[in-house]
This record gives C-alpha cells, structure tokens and sequence, in this order.
C-alpha cells in the first residue's frame, strides 16, 4: 500500500472506532503536537457517533491504551474503545458449564476425579 507524505508540519494519523454495526475509519493531517482528544474531535467523529466521549471513553493508538493528551505521531491509529458489554470470564464460565451440561467427554475432561 502506498504511503502519502503529509504537508510539512503536519502528521498523517488515522482515528478508528468500531461498533456492532458499522465502522468509522478516516486518515487525514493534523498539524504537529495534536493531542488524541484533538485528533478525535477533528476527525468528525462525534458528529457521526455522537456517543463518542474521548475525555470518558478509553483511547489507544494500535491497541495499546493512552491518554487522550499523548501527542499523535506521523502513521498512528487512534482507536476508540467501547465499553465491555459482558464480563470475559463470566462469558467463558457460561460456555464452559453448557458444554459439560451436554455431555459430551469435552466438556467433562477438566472435572475433577473425570476419566
């Protein structure tokens, strides 16, 4: 994939921010020393999901979490994270007891005294 060079003074970034549905990616420039919660707000982002909140939401740039006032660097993805809807080890608790409800050797082989 080609690269385009931002103007002089200026950083090309992108912003993401995924929901169930839909997905907003925009790359543009943004002057040197942008903050995320700048960057954010510049990208429109808020005016499409207006849900989007950078100073309570978490925020990270490639799945490493930040501040929102970490400056942005030349090729970073801000990525806006939502809220977990379900607790991870609850959720596998679940899975796990309906896979030993059905019986199968799968599912019993880490019980206890199980063959």
């Amino acid at each position: 994939m080609a690269q385009i060079d931002a103007a002089p003074g200026m950083v090309r970034i992108s912003v993401c921010y995924a929901r169930p549905d839909s997905v907003f990616l925009k790359e543009f420039d943004v002057p040197q020393g942008t903050t995320i919660a700048a960057a954010i707000v510049g990208s429109g982002l808020q005016q499409v999901c207006p849900e989007v909140d950078p100073s309570t939401m978490r925020v990270g740039i490639y799945g490493k979490l930040k501040t929102p006032d970490t400056v942005v660097r030349t090729g970073d993805r801000v990525e806006i994270y939502r809220a977990l809807t379900a607790d991870p080890k609850l959720a596998r608790r679940r899975r796990v007891q309906k896979t030993r409800e059905s019986g199968t050797r799968e599912g019993q082989k880490w019980l206890r005294g199980g063959a």
